[in-house]
């Protein structure tokens, strides 16, 4: 990490940073000269930092806060090191940090070790799991009454409707999707395919396959960061929350994975189409998991007018071969390559908590041997009799506290903070006009 600095003498300050639950950036901007103090010795905020709601603001009655005197945690460096902050004008580094406590345990309300504790029982039983993401997001001129799709900096012209798969629509904001490509590689975000989406200026980025599902998810978190901060660099916004417009498709993250056995050996291929029983064990924990851990998929109030019937986003709890009506996918291809994609979350998640509840759930499923129900054919979302996932913002909470499978994925102590956090957030969210909710999500999440 040192040497890192030493080879990039223009930077003169930067910013350690870790993910609170809603995936917010919370840290510190230090000048690049003390830098080496912070890698050898981490820096310190207090707990309730990670835990606030999506304003920045403390919860009300925080224990953290009047239980524990609002203690410090420390903050040590992850593996990632330094790396580029291609959006901000001045050279910058980024450093990741993430939570410890005094005495070096990992702090259990960091969404980062969360995902790192599933990953150590994955590694007990001889398993590394395969992560890829794929992240829809609108580019938007909110400097109006009224939020558009930015003029095309080629032509000066807007878009009127959704273009999907559109050249066109990519070819239009070229210099924007050059310099996000570019700083891809600056960064090292393994950034694959851009498409031209089904709303209103909206595209997707598929990161690529990674056997290290950590590595995967900070890629995931960086990526929003990136995109966000360069696109108010080239004059609009760049936004992941759920639903923006009501009229079109909202944003969504999903999430392909598979397993690896001790010899690298795809566990979930059998050879030919339908996969393995550990494949659809690990299927099976996903649906019995999914009700309860919607809100992980589903974190803010504008992501249920995303989950509605017949707009390209799963409501039912269903499974199928090739079937993007589900909210559980097994694509069609090489056997090889054979995997889960889990479509439900929208595009406003914290991906560490994505990433550490779907492999949970898979987890939980490959433990318990359990069988799913049968596959559905044809469209899923026609049929009446599937149970469905939480229909609004407060029966998520609601499931997603009281669930006896939830412990089993995530520690006690996060899901503790995480309900305070949402409970706060839907107390004064009712507070607000739509307008002054999309104006707080458009740039936060």
């Amino acid at each position: 990490m040192k040497d890192w600095l030493r080879k990039h003498p223009q930077v003169r300050t930067i910013r350690v940073a870790a993910a609170d639950l809603n995936g917010q950036a919370r840290g510190k901007r230090i000048p690049a000269r003390f830098a080496d103090k912070v890698v050898k010795d981490g820096t310190r905020f207090p707990f309730s930092v990670l835990n606030l709601d999506i304003w920045g603001e403390d919860i009300d009655d925080s224990p953290l806060v009047f239980e524990q005197g609002d203690a410090d945690g420390i903050l040590r460096p992850t593996e990632r090191g330094f790396m580029p902050m291609p959006w901000l004008e001045a050279p910058t580094a980024l450093l990741p940090i993430w939570m410890f406590r005094e005495d070096g345990r990992p702090y259990e309300g960091d969404p980062r070790h969360a995902l790192r504790a599933v990953l150590d029982r994955y590694k007990a039983r001889g398993l590394t799991p395969v992560v890829a993401v794929e992240l829809e997001f609108f580019l938007i001129d909110d400097s109006g009454k009224t939020l558009q799709v930015p003029p095309s900096p080629r032509s000066g012209k807007r878009r009127k409707a959704a273009e999907a798969l559109s050249i066109r629509a990519l070819d239009a904001f070229d210099i924007f999707f050059t310099d996000l490509y570019d700083a891809c590689e600056e960064m090292d975000i393994p950034a694959d395919t851009a498409t031209s989406e089904t709303g209103l200026g909206q595209f997707e980025v598929n990161l690529m396959h990674c056997e290290d599902a950590l590595r995967a998810a900070d890629d995931a978190w960086f990526f929003k960061l990136l995109v966000k901060g360069l696109a108010r660099r080239h004059g609009f916004a760049a936004s992941f929350m759920a639903k923006p417009y009501p009229e079109y498709s909202g944003s969504g993250l999903h999430m392909h994975f598979s397993v690896l056995d001790a010899q690298g050996r795809n566990v979930f291929d059998n050879g030919g189409p339908t996969g393995t029983a550990m494949m659809r064990h690990a299927v099976a924990g996903c649906l019995n998991a999914m009700h309860d851990s919607t809100l992980v998929f589903a974190p803010h109030a504008n992501s249920y007018d995303r989950l509605v019937p017949g707009m390209h986003a799963p409501t039912a709890i269903s499974w199928g071969y090739e079937n993007r009506t589900t909210a559980v996918r097994i694509p069609a291809g090489n056997p090889a390559a054979r995997r889960i994609e889990h479509r439900v979350a929208g595009g406003d998640v914290n991906p560490y908590l994505l990433v550490a509840t779907i492999l949970g759930a898979a987890l939980t499923g490959i433990e318990d041997q359990e069988e799913p129900p049968q596959a559905i054919m044809g469209n899923a979302y026609a049929l009446e009799d599937l149970p469905q996932i939480p229909p609004s913002w407060e029966a998520a909470i609601q499931s997603f506290e009281n669930s006896a499978i939830m412990p089993r994925i995530l520690p006690r102590e996060l899901i503790r903070n995480y309900v305070l956090t949402k409970r706060q957030e839907l107390h004064y969210l009712a507070e607000l006009s739509p307008e002054e909710q999309v104006e707080l999500y458009l740039d936060t999440v």
